[in-house]
């Protein structure tokens, strides 16, 4: 029996079903819920998906997202840094010498381009994930994090942030996986998952 559950298992992972539309949910007591869903918007908007949103409860509030629709090209610059996600294999991460030379580029690329700028909000993305695989220290974050001009804000992203980081931060949220298509055998979906 457990045989025929592995080889189930492995079918799915190799047969992905194209499911078109996706029901999510981001909930819990943390900050986050409704930036989460604006980043799919942008992310979705990016893929020239028509886009609704719809806020309940809030009323009539002059809010940020409304007014960045109007004119957020001129606001926010966005560059990606990386080569691609890390490999596996045998279900470890494999970092190879590339991987080694573009964490250690586009962190310094990172650095120089945070000192001496003006920005008032400063996203990292995913900068958490190279400091799981070694690929930076957690002191180098800390010195970034230092670097960035005063009374910026600063947001870090990845998986797992270390009690270090933690302690350091004013506003933490753990966004918690409940359920998600990918294990059903659902493909990535353009617009929600990139």
């Amino acid at each position: 029996m457990d045989d025929k559950k592995e080889n189930n298992s492995t079918k799915v992972k190799k047969e992905r079903i194209k499911k078109e539309g996706l029901v999510l949910i981001n909930t819990g007591n943390g900050k986050g819920k409704t930036t989460a869903a604006l980043g799919c918007a942008l992310r979705a908007a990016g893929h020239k998906k028509k886009v609704l949103i719809l806020q309940f409860i809030k009323g009539a509030m002059n809010t940020g997202e409304l007014k960045s629709l109007e004119y957020l090209e001129q606001f926010i610059e966005i560059k990606q840094l990386g080569e691609g996600f890390i490999k596996y294999k045998d279900g470890k991460p494999f970092i190879t010498d590339d991987d080694r030379r573009n964490a250690r580029m586009t962190f310094d690329y990172s650095s120089k381009r945070i000192e001496n700028s003006d920005f008032g909000l400063i996203i990292l993305d995913e900068i958490i994930n190279l400091l799981n695989f070694n690929l930076i220290s957690i002191g180098e974050i800390k010195e970034l994090i230092n670097k960035r001009p005063k009374g910026s804000c600063i947001i870090l992203t990845g998986s797992n942030a270390p009690q270090e980081l933690i302690d350091i931060a004013d506003t933490v949220t753990e966004m918690k996986e409940i359920k998600h298509a990918f294990q059903q055998g659902i493909t990535a979906k353009k617009g929600i998952e990139y």
